[in-house]
């Protein structure tokens, strides 16, 4: 019965290109499962609505780059509302676990699966069996990743062996009670997933939706940059530039799409390493979410961005539309134009000024017109010294990624640590103003109600 099951699977794989785990659909949750082969477990790991998809965005919902009308507000889900507003309580008497908590814990289950159970099964092909373990390591370590992003406390050097991140599971055991690490726990962990994931990956995946050795360094530098563990984020950055270097050329990309750029996973896009997508939030809409105009006035005419990136409405407000996914969802993965940023940031941030503003430029240069005779309008930054090359690389780092996952969040939970670039968020909704300082204790969710009951963890104060 498995093998015609497999057989079916791999027939549905060719004819939709869609990697599903059909055989999960007989079982009443996934603490059910029991994989018994190397197959079955790739098949699990492969389960890309789960893995690959609704990655946490309450922090994108509560950053600076966008604003949503008062009547949208008003009428939307409570936790978009309350998290737009800084509410103390986002959860207001729901006892939901909340998508960005509990989609994580269910990705970081079926990894564990994976781990608690592979070194039981017989193989033959040793590289297959490294390839499936890895790619476990790194499916949980991306996991718990992001949900530090959101219910973790901020890496704070002098702090991170204080105050608390998550809970860690490291087990599918669901009888297995877990308390609260502290935030540096979290990294460490983390860190160790990766880097046991590197030795055991194939240097490029069969999919974008799989882990790579490219795509662990290319999260060992988003880690080290979010711990402010520069040289390590530069060694990891350098590491996958090294291999992988292609950009887009802005100037190929038809505008006339509503979605310009390439549909995972229909045409490849070059730039991504990883593929991955955030929760899709009814906020995200093209009609729902206006881009700040701050930010937009960032952008200069010959800068592709500009129209690439935003649609313009009737209204004279402007749309997020420059979506790494191709479609709705919103590209939350691991791409070389990050990584470049990063690495640009940490020559800066090393006093590098002149290498840190040639890696910016040659990013830069791929998103410029071109002239009529096929080069580029594009004139390189200069920077006076490498803390004008920092916040040069800082506002483009903005400009690039602005709603990349909860990327732009990340940024100003580690950004206010420094006075030079700390920045108190404002919002005027209904003729009430709300803000945000650095540093407020509301960079940090509070732990769902459901989870609370639970395991009767700590609470974040808010």
């Amino acid at each position: 019965m498995k093998t015609k099951l497999y057989y079916l699977l791999i027939i549905l794989i060719l004819v939709s290109c869609k990697k599903q785990d059909e055989w999960l659909d007989k079982k009443a949750n996934i603490s059910d499962v029991i994989p018994v082969t190397l197959n079955d477990m790739q098949a699990l790991l492969d389960n890309d609505d789960v893995l690959n998809r609704q990655y946490p965005a309450l922090g994108l919902i509560a950053s600076d780059n966008f604003f949503v009308s008062n009547s949208y507000l008003a009428a939307t889900y409570t936790l978009e509302r309350t998290s737009y507003k800084w509410a103390s309580d986002i959860f207001e008497g729901l006892t939901t676990e909340g998508f960005d908590w509990s989609v994580c814990y269910k990705q970081i289950e079926y990894a564990n699966i994976v781990l608690d159970g592979i070194n039981k099964v017989a193989h033959s092909n040793q590289n297959e069996y490294d390839n499936i373990k890895g790619q476990a390591l790194f499916f949980r370590a991306y996991s718990l990743y992001h949900l530090m992003q959101v219910f973790g406390k901020p890496y704070i050097p002098g702090r991170e062996s204080v105050d608390l991140g998550v809970i860690v599971k490291l087990s599918s055991d669901i009888n297995v009670k877990a308390q609260r690490s502290t935030v540096q726990a979290c990294y460490d962990q983390i860190i160790a997933d990766l880097k046991s994931a590197e030795t055991l990956l194939p240097q490029y995946a069969l999919y974008k939706t799989r882990p790579s050795k490219i795509a662990a360094h290319a999260m060992l530098s988003k880690v080290y940059l979010n711990m402010q563990n520069y040289n390590q984020a530069y060694v990891y950055a350098g590491l996958v530039l090294a291999q992988e270097h292609s950009l887009l050329d802005f100037n190929s990309i038809s505008k006339t799409p509503t979605y310009p750029f390439p549909r995972f996973p229909g045409v490849v896009n070059s730039e991504i390493l990883f593929f991955s997508s955030s929760q899709t939030y009814s906020m995200f809409g093209l009609s729902t979410m206006f881009v700040d105009p701050g930010l937009y006035g960032l952008y200069v005419a010959n800068d592709l961005r500009k129209t690439l990136f935003f649609r313009t409405n009737a209204d004279g407000t402007y749309s997020f539309r420059g979506r790494y996914t191709g479609t709705t969802p919103l590209f939350n993965g691991l791409a070389i134009n990050e990584t470049m940023l990063i690495q640009a940031e940490c020559l800066a941030r090393a006093g590098s000024t002149e290498a840190a503003m040639t890696v910016l430029n040659g990013l830069l240069k791929t998103r410029w017109i071109k002239d009529s005779n096929g080069n580029s309008t594009y004139v390189d930054r200069m920077a006076a010294n490498a803390e004008d090359a920092l916040k040069i690389i800082l506002i483009e780092r903005r400009k690039e990624l602005p709603f990349t996952g909860n990327l732009r969040w990340e940024d100003l939970r580690r950004l206010n640590q420094d006075a030079r670039f700390a920045k108190t968020l404002v919002r005027d909704i209904a003729g009430v103003s709300y803000s945000l300082p650095p540093n407020d204790l509301r960079y940090t969710y509070p732990i769902p109600p459901a989870e609370m009951n639970v395991h009767s963890v700590i609470q974040n104060e808010r």
